[in-house]
């Protein structure tokens, strides 16, 4: 073979790396990174865990239930996602300093954390609402954002930057009888989100909060409501993909998304 010819080909082969790179890169704009997602093992956790994973990151997904986790991670597996399932209580600090050990060296690609996992409590005034209801939903709706935050904003610093979505509620936005324990741990979770975001905007750390309306998930109440009409954990799967994909010189600090017909 002339030297023009084989100068010509390695051109040729190159330029075809180059596009297959681009390819996967739109195909797959999430690869090589690692996210985390609380409560990914059902409902909202779950929809966007998979959507992260569809859109080419490694996904670790964490909640209270080993087994739930196994089932959730073997499912986005068989879809053809990387996914594992590290048991974690967000609540309690000793659980979230060993979930951030156990992740090791894996840490180094980590560039996206979804702060998801929360309970609900919508059947009582605040008169009624004893206090081990009212620390159960603060301690992992607030507090656990916090022991989260505090344990992997060092790590998304040492990696150059990243995102963290934090899931709020419209309930953070509006008054909620029957539900204000909830809906002081949204209101506080966006405080916190809106804060946190001036603090980490500097070192290329994007900090967005999403308030969801009605879920159909099982945390939201479904009575009187129609189902089909209701948000759909896709719709905010859909809604955090675009916080993570977009360019890299702005973000949405905060996203209000609700359904379109009123269920």
């Amino acid at each position: 073979m002339h030297l023009e010819s084989l100068r010509v080909l390695r051109t040729e082969l190159a330029t075809a790396k180059a596009s297959t790179a681009e390819e996967r890169l739109v195909s797959d704009p999430l690869q090589s990174r690692l996210a985390i997602v609380t409560g990914g093992s059902r409902g909202i956790g779950f929809a966007i865990a998979d959507k992260l994973a569809e859109l080419g990151a490694e996904v670790v997904i964490t909640a209270r239930n080993q087994d739930e986790l196994d089932n959730a991670a073997t499912q986005m597996r068989k879809s053809g996602g990387k996914c594992d399932g590290i048991r974690c209580d967000v609540s309690s600090l000793s659980d979230v300093q060993q979930f951030s050990g156990n992740l090791g060296r894996r840490l180094g690609a980590l560039k996206i954390l979804i702060n998801n996992a929360g309970v609900g409590g919508f059947s009582a005034p605040l008169h009624e609402t004893d206090p081990e209801t009212w620390d159960n939903i603060l301690n992992t709706n607030l507090r656990g954002v916090y022991y989260m935050m505090r344990a992997f904003a060092p790590t998304l610093i040492a990696n150059g930057g990243g995102d963290i979505v934090n899931i709020s509620s419209l309930a953070g936005k509006n008054a909620l009888p029957n539900g204000a324990a909830y809906a002081a741990s949204k209101w506080g979770l966006n405080g916190l989100s809106y804060s946190a975001a001036e603090e980490l905007r500097g070192r290329n750390i994007r900090v967005t909060v999403v308030c969801p309306g009605s879920v159909n998930t099982d945390l939201s109440p479904h009575q009187g409501k129609s189902v089909n009409r209701m948000l759909q954990p896709a719709d905010v799967a859909h809604v955090v993909a675009m916080v993570v994909t977009q360019a890299s010189q702005s973000f949405a600090s905060e996203i209000l998304l609700r359904p379109t017909q009123k269920p």
